[in-house]
Parts: C-alpha cells; sequence; structure tokens
C-alpha cells in the first residue's frame, strides 16, 4: 500500500526523459522499469539494458515512455526485420533473440500461475516452449485495415492505443503472397477511386482487407469487409483481380455497417470465384470459409494438436466431447483415434463447415452442433451420451463460468485444456484443480516475434 501511495504521488509530465533500468518484460513484451516507485512500460526495451526513457503517457499507477536512446545494450537484442517493429502492434519481441523470446513465453505461463495461485501451482510442470519451425513468413492470414493517409490508401495494422495505421507494404511474419495481393488490392481501390471508410464521418466504402492463404494449396482468398452492400465499381475491381491476382480463388464481401469495435458482420455476399479455400492438417482436408477460425500459423498448428493428442491419451472406446470446436480442426484429426467426436461451436457457419469437413474425409464418427458447450453437454448427458474425454479450445477470454460448473459436475476423465490466454488459464485453474490435477503444462511458440503464447495443459482426475 506504501508503494502505491508512493507511486501515486511520483511528478511526472509527458515528454519527461530519466535513465531507466529494465527489469523484465511485461506479459504483452514491454519491457519493464521503476522511476521513483512507479513502474514504467517501455516498447522494445529489452531486460538488462539501462535506455534513456520518454513518458508518453502518465496513469495514476504506471507510465507508459518510449526509448530515447540506450545507454546500455542487451547482449540478446537484434535488428527486426521490420522497420516499425516497435511501431505497429504484432511485432514486439522481434528484437530480441529467438531462443530468449521462447524463454519468455514460458516465463508468462509461470507469471499468470503465480498472480492467480491455481492449488499446487508451485508444483506444476511447465515444460520449455516448443519452438517454430520457422520463426518468419509462417502467418497465413493478412487481416488489415485500409485508409486514406496523406491522399493515398493505405493498409496496415493500428499504432498502440490509436487508430492511427502503419502503411505495411512488407510484413516479415506473413506469408510474402499475402502480402502480394493486399499491395494489390490496396493499389486497384486506389484506382479505381472506390471510397474507402472514413471513422470521422462513418462514411467510405472499404473497410478492412482480409487475405488468407492455404499453407498446402496455395488458393488464395481475399474477402472486402465494408460500410455498406453497395460497392461500386465492382466488376472492374473484379476483372483486374483475375487479371493481376490468378491466385486469388475466393473472392467475398463481409458487410459491417457503422462505427463498430466488431470487425465482421452479419451480411456475407460471394463476389467471385469459389466461397472457400481448401487446406490440410494432420493428414485432412478442411474448407475455409471466410469467417471460418484457423489457427495463424498451420505448420506449428499440427505441433498443437498432436500435443493435445498425446495429453488425451486416447484410446479406441473413448468418446471425446470437442468444446469450442470452430471447424472441427481439433476433434477430427482425432477422430480415427477414439469410438465418437461430438464437438459443439456457437457459430453456425462454423458448424456447418465441422460437419461437411467430417463428410469430406469420410470421418462417419464426428458429429457438431450449434450451441454453448455448457447447454449442449447437459443436453446429451440427458440423451444418454456419455462421453470420457474432453478437449477445450476457448477464445482469449478463457472458459465460461456455466461451462467449467459442468466440467466440474461431469468429470472426464482424460482433459486437454488448448489456451492462447495465459491469465484466464491461470485463473480458470483455480476453479478446475478442486477437482483436476496439472499434469503438465507445455507451451507452444504459434506466433514467433510477438508476445502471444499458446499452451497445452494435461488435467487428470485427483484421487
Amino acid at each position: 500500500m506504501a508503494k502505491d501511495k508512493a507511486a501515486s504521488q511520483v511528478e511526472v509530465n509527458v515528454s519527461d526523459r530519466f535513465p531507466l533500468t529494465i527489469r523484465r518484460l511485461g506479459i504483452n513484451g514491454h519491457g519493464i522499469g521503476y522511476f521513483k516507485h512507479k513502474v514504467c512500460f517501455v516498447p522494445g526495451a529489452l531486460p538488462g539494458e539501462v535506455v534513456v526513457a520518454e513518458v508518453t503517457r502518465v496513469h495514476p499507477r504506471f507510465l507508459e515512455a518510449k526509448i530515447h536512446r540506450i545507454r546500455r545494450k542487451s547482449k540478446y537484442r537484434v535488428t527486426p526485420r521490420d522497420s516499425y517493429a516497435n511501431v505497429a502492434g504484432g511485432f514486439e519481441l522481434e528484437n530480441l533473440a529467438y531462443p530468449e523470446q521462447l524463454k519468455f513465453k514460458r516465463q508468462v505461463v509461470i507469471d499468470s500461475l503465480e498472480k492467480f495461485q491455481p492449488y499446487g501451482y508451485r508444483n506444476y510442470e511447465v515444460r520449455p516452449t516448443i519452438a517454430a519451425p520457422e520463426q518468419y513468413h509462417y502467418r497465413n492470414k493478412a487481416q488489415f485495415p485500409v485508409r486514406m493517409v496523406d491522399g493515398h490508401v493505405v493498409a496496415g495494422l493500428y499504432k498502440p492505443n490509436s487508430h492511427d495505421i502503419v502503411d505495411m507494404q512488407e510484413c516479415a511474419v506473413q506469408m510474402p503472397r499475402t502480402m502480394k495481393v493486399v499491395n494489390t488490392v490496396v493499389k486497384l481501390i486506389e484506382e479505381l477511386q472506390i471510397p474507402v471508410y472514413d471513422e470521422e464521418h462513418n462514411s467510405g466504402i472499404i473497410k478492412t482487407v482480409v487475405v488468407r492463404e492455404s499453407w498446402t494449396t496455395g488458393e488464395i482468398q481475399l474477402t472486402l469487409i465494408t460500410n455498406t452492400p453497395k460497392l461500386i465499381h465492382k466488376h472492374q475491381l473484379l476483372d483486374k483481380i483475375a487479371e493481376q491476382l490468378p491466385e486469388v480463388v475466393s473472392v467475398m464481401q463481409n458487410v459491417n455497417p457503422g462505427d463498430t469495435p466488431l470487425v465482421w458482420g452479419d451480411q456475407m455476399i460471394h463476389l467471385a470465384g469459389k466461397e472457400a479455400i481448401n487446406e490440410s492438417l494432420m493428414g485432412l482436408d478442411f474448407k475455409l470459409s471466410a469467417q471460418s477460425f484457423l489457427q495463424l500459423n498451420p505448420e506449428q498448428t499440427e505441433t498443437l494438436y498432436e500435443q493435445a493428442a498425446e495429453a488425451l491419451e486416447l484410446d479406441k472406446n473413448d468418446t471425446l466431447i470437442d468444446a469450442y470446436a470452430g471447424i472441427g480442426t481439433i476433434g477430427l484429426s482425432l477422430a480415427p483415434r477414439v469410438k465418437e467426436v461430438r464437438g459443439m461451436e456457437v457459430i453456425p457457419e462454423a458448424v456447418a463447415d465441422a460437419n461437411a469437413n467430417a463428410k469430406l474425409n469420410g470421418i462417419t464418427n464426428a458429429h457438431y452442433e450449434v450451441g454453448k458447450a455448457e447447454d449442449v453437454m447437459p443436453k446429451w448427458l440427458a440423451e444418454g451420451h456419455q462421453f470420457d474425454a474432453l478437449v477445450v479450445d476457448p477464445p482469449r477470454m478463457g472458459l465460461d463460468e456455466a461451462l467449467i460448473k459442468q466440467i466440474l459436475k461431469v468429470k472426464p476423465r482424460k482433459f486437454a485444456y488448448v489456451s492462447c490466454g495465459m491469465a484466464s488459464l491461470a485463473r480458470n485453474l483455480r476453479r478446475l484443480t478442486s477437482v483436476y490435477h496439472v499434469d503438465y503444462i507445455q507451451p507452444i511458440d504459434m506466433m514467433p516475434q510477438t508476445a502471444r503464447c499458446e499452451a497445452v495443459v494435461k488435467l487428470s482426475l485427483r484421487h
């Protein structure tokens, strides 16, 4: 309490500069130091460095700053490939040597456990992070807002805490052809004078360009997210895309009107080519529609799913529940190892894709339904279905409280928790460890050069 009070009384103004020793990295990959007991976050600063920090924002309990200059450099500092590595979000660790990135991601898991302290957390086996085979050019999807900047159409990512676009004509973590398509489409939008979205006046048409590339087939899907259903010069645009980008086999339009934090709207319009592209994972074929969720690093996704399978220790007599199933990628990849897979997902289109993907691969022991896991599970139990194994892959905010109650009630013997949010994972483990023992946590690096971490947790019933 005394430290908090001292920190709140520190007089600091924007643009003030002071020397700062960086003690560690925070969960978002920012360097952390202390100025007169007040926490200071400095993007791009690395542990052990001494920097001259320049204050950019002042908060009651902490400061945000940027590097004015580096007085003492970390031996693990490397030169990032992207010039905007510390300007736009999504490249937080690109200036940190890769082996140190892997150590950081394991530490994020440990720090989250320390914060939420689930039962027995000090004895958990947190394994070394599994490295990605490719640290660059792995990302299969680009989702860039489109705006006018200095009289030109640009696409890129936002600067932190702002809606200022960083024009990204190159991006070292993207699959190269996704950037080729983004850049070509941006030029065509400017050439054809198609109005792009103006946030201030809630006007214009094109808001966001989404490009996804199949790792195995090379097919590319382009989706234009628009403010209105009307897309002027549509036919000229489609003709030029067909002429200049033959690799684009699917063109879709998603309508998301108005000023909203949501990227996607409810209305989808098929503009040209196929409605879905094809991807292969774990020896299975998957159809990907525009809004289908798929991990951004397809090669490392296979590692993730194998780790989930290893944690589950499945056998031919098991019935597996695939919660937060998406298009069925995890459940279908595990279907040959079990008696039956039953999955659920709240997005109807994803469920349709999951059942279609089962049919596409000749899988007859998998069934997917629309609904929340906490609602569908008791319905299945009431219908007489029993299950032995559970795999969950929830969004970043973690498991719904109602689902946790269901899990603790039903107590499946085999349980693997796939998580992309370490804080929500640790928080959920506080509840789950009333019944389950954490056998181990396996971090996996799905997104090199970023602070994002993925983990597979093996849980078993406590005796």
